[in-house]
């Protein structure tokens, strides 16, 4: 009796650290403090408000998100101020990875960008492929409104105004230097196209004054990658975190919430899950 008394004694005092037959033990990390450095559509279009939770209580990690542009998180990662990296940049993250900043670069999802207008389309672009839209918009200099900001979104804009040999100019162009969803809120409120992802538009579309004028372009793809800061460059990295975040990402669990997100609301969902596949197969 006082050997079985001292082992039940012993069990208690490690805190939960056995669990019985056929059930899982606790998670409990080493450092369960995790920063997340992602794009303002994944926090605006509200999927970081189900998976984040949901990796939370799978895991035992407390993520702290700092949700910006794609140019800002990964100069975040670069300074040693996240962990992983959630974005939707590709030239950007591919020069972030030639550089040895990140371990390792997963396809996770995607969504498309779409160009939004007034009602009354005064550029008279609906129907348009999207360089003709901005071709037209530029002509009838009809405000146009940039995030600005270095953001994916922002870099895929500028790359369209490069594919046509324009350069934008004020006064009908106004870079509002903020995230996608006061940007679309500053287009709405001055009457202005301005490009943007779905999700987004989706999550926010009762707000505005805004319809879609342009969508499913190919240029107008948008490709989403998890990043894991190199641990072996920048020693403060919670490495095992960011791997598990990661992990979560493409796991079929995740997957299946990104897939369902926004059906039953939208009546569509807001992305597309794409784990596995290759970044060329993406959209196919």
């Amino acid at each position: 009796m006082k050997r079985f008394l001292a082992l039940a004694l012993i069990l208690a005092s490690c805190g939960g650290a056995f669990a019985p037959p056929g059930t899982a033990a606790p998670r409990t990390p080493a450092n369960p403090n995790l920063l997340l450095a992602t794009t303002t559509s994944t926090q605006d279009s509200g999927l970081l408000d189900v998976l984040v939770p949901d990796f939370e209580k799978k895991t035992g990690y407390k993520i702290k998100t700092s949700a910006v542009g794609t140019g800002q998180a990964l100069a975040i990662a670069d300074r040693r101020d996240t962990d992983v990296a959630l974005v939707h940049a590709p030239s950007l993250e591919l020069d972030f990875m030639a550089k040895g900043a990140g371990s390792r670069r997963l396809l996770v999802f995607h969504n498309d960008f779409i160009i939004v207008g007034p009602t009354d389309d005064p550029a008279r672009i609906k129907g348009k492929n999207a360089l003709d839209a901005l071709r037209a918009i530029a002509a009838a200099q009809t405000t146009f409104i940039s995030r600005g900001d270095n953001s994916g979104t922002d870099v895929l804009e500028k790359s369209l105004w490069k594919q046509i040999a324009i350069t934008p100019q004020r006064p009908w162009y106004v870079e509002a230097g903020v995230g996608m969803g006061q940007t679309l809120t500053v287009a709405s409120e001055k009457r202005a196209y301005t490009i943007t992802d779905r999700g987004t538009y989706l999550a926010r579309r009762e707000a505005l004054q805004l319809t879609i004028v342009v969508d499913k372009d190919p240029p107008l793809l948008n490709v989403y990658h998890v990043i894991t800061v190199n641990a072996d460059r920048f020693l403060r990295v919670n490495k095992a975190g960011a791997d598990a975040f990661a992990d979560y990402l493409v796991s079929p669990e995740a997957q299946t919430i990104v897939g369902a997100f926004g059906v039953d609301k939208y009546g569509q969902p807001l992305f597309f899950p794409d784990a596995g596949k290759r970044d060329e197969d993406v959209g196919k």
